[in-house]
């Protein structure tokens, strides 16, 4: 891949670009097994799985830059300037001909764009996510509710001009600090969720939801951990999953089915009422697939009289901590670990001698860079001391 950013040095966010993609692919595999030597061997790997190399985001997430009526989109240089890259190649194409379409509308929406060094302006970033229906949700970040009447007014201009548009919300991050977002999100559409087909179930994204970048590889991600929690044999076959860190229920909403109960668990509550939705939606019996509120490092506490077959974790990039050795003396027989950084996966693995890797995947999530996803299938070698392990039973 080419990009004219990248060959006029205005943009250098892809560290890997201009590398032949084969080449990276293998340059990534062989990175992530040698720091994943010591738990994983090397006949566990399976081959990569990946994506298109080129306009695969399904998520801008734009820093605002430049004046009142030229506002630029992208990334800010040293000095805190704006540097426009609404064209990047690596959106996904019916992202990127929206963004063009925005960045114009909010050009001519009087919106001031927030001048870093200065500490002055209101309008800070624009998120844009498109749907693999071609459904977008956008949002944009202020410093103050003071300009939330002009976004009021820009309203049906949008609407008009990418008709295909399901969520508008306004964000307020009132600091002077590198994140994102706040906490405080106002939506302006009757819509609260944009819906994410995957493998064909409908994820619901709220605004400040999490969701893969890389939708082809993110519904790989979800084929693989179907497939692999089946087991080897009959006896492997899981009545009961734990989905922790579950999210919006990509991973639970895969595995629900089959007889299981199934049980996802997450910190975020909009997260867990999408889930919920997109249960209802499938029939689930709620009895059997069910969602809850609650800290994923708390739920495998001594106490709990059943222990689930599987385990699902999907963590952060820190990884799952204290949360290890709960797994490690819980007689949980398997765990599904889907990782987004090889170095505290391989921590996370070394504070689990009892479970042994099967198998492994890497799953090219972000291509042009050296960013990683793994998917990794533990079982357990032995039972731990002095555990009385049970089978089936309610989760909860």
């Amino acid at each position: 891949m080419r990009c004219d950013y990248y060959d006029a040095g205005v943009c250098r966010s892809c560290s890997l670009m201009g590398v032949p993609y084969p080449r990276q692919l293998a340059d990534k595999q062989a990175a992530v097994a040698r720091l994943l030597a010591g738990p994983v061997p090397a006949r566990a790997w399976v081959e990569p799985f990946h994506g298109p190399e080129r306009a695969f985001r399904n998520k801008a997430k734009l820093v605002v830059g430049g004046r009142k009526g030229e506002p630029t989109f992208g990334i800010l240089d040293g000095e805190g300037r704006g540097v426009d890259l609404r064209r990047c190649g690596l959106h996904e194409p019916g992202l990127r001909e929206a963004l063009l379409v925005l960045a114009d509308l909010v050009a001519a929406s009087g919106l001031t764009p927030y001048d870093v060094p200065r500490r002055q302006g209101e309008l800070k970033h624009l998120v844009v996510t498109r749907s693999p229906d071609d459904e977008l949700m956008v949002r944009l970040v202020l410093r103050s509710p003071g300009q939330l009447r002009r976004v009021h007014e820009l309203l049906p201009e949008l609407l008009t001009a990418l008709p295909t548009t399901r969520v508008v919300s306004v964000n307020l991050q009132p600091e002077h600090k590198a994140v994102l977002e706040g906490a405080e999100e106002v939506v302006l559409t009757a819509d609260d969720t944009l819906p994410m087909r995957v493998n064909g179930i409908r994820l619901h994204l709220r605004p400040q939801s999490f969701f893969q970048t890389n939708t082809p590889v993110a519904a790989g991600l979800y084929r693989q951990a179907r497939d692999w929690a089946r087991g080897e044999d009959a006896d492997e076959e899981p009545r009961s999953v734990v989905d922790l860190y579950c999210g919006v229920g990509g991973f639970a909403l895969h595995l629900a089915g089959e007889g299981r109960e199934v049980l996802g668990v997450e910190s975020a509550p909009e997260a867990v009422r999408s889930a919920r939705t997109s249960a209802d939606e499938l029939g689930l019996d709620p009895a059997r697939v069910g969602f809850e509120t609650g800290d994923a490092t708390a739920y495998l506490q001594e106490g709990r009289t059943t222990v689930p077959d599987l385990v699902v974790v999907n963590p952060p990039r820190r990884g799952i901590g204290p949360l290890a050795a709960q797994l490690e003396a819980s007689g949980v027989r398997r765990v599904l670990y889907s990782s987004c950084n090889a170095r505290t996966l391989a921590d996370d693995l070394a504070a689990m001698p009892s479970m042994q890797v099967r198998r492994a995947r890497l799953f090219d999530m972000f291509p042009q860079t050296r960013h990683h996803e793994v998917l990794v299938d533990l079982v357990r070698r032995r039972a731990p001391a002095g555990r009385d392990r049970r089978r089936g039973g309610a989760l909860t």
